[in-house]
């Protein structure tokens, strides 16, 4: 039982918290891209705020070879974000 205890906590922590965050995020930018209306877009955004929390928060981590790694994903997710956002934007101005 012991075991089970000490793998919840492991899983619970600031890194991987980030981890999972930028893997959501990554699946949220994709949804859009895929389908580039305002709602998944939207829906994108909302889960960059969570995930730039998350990534903020493992900050204070020990382990900064995780963080950086972290930071780099969520980079460049928020980039194709970007992308998509100012390609949005583009077609509704025509």
């Amino acid at each position: 039982m012991a075991s089970r205890y000490d793998s919840s906590l492991q899983s619970q922590n600031p890194i991987s918290q980030a981890q999972n965050s930028v893997e959501k995020l990554h699946y949220a930018v994709s949804q859009a891209m895929s389908h580039p209306n305002e709602r998944m877009i939207e829906q994108a955004q909302n889960r960059l705020v969570h995930t730039e929390q998350a990534v903020r928060q493992a900050g204070n981590s020990l382990n900064g070879q995780a963080v950086e790694l972290a930071e780099e994903m969520l980079a460049e997710e928020k980039s194709r974000l970007a992308s998509l956002t100012s390609r949005q934007q583009g077609e509704q101005t025509k």
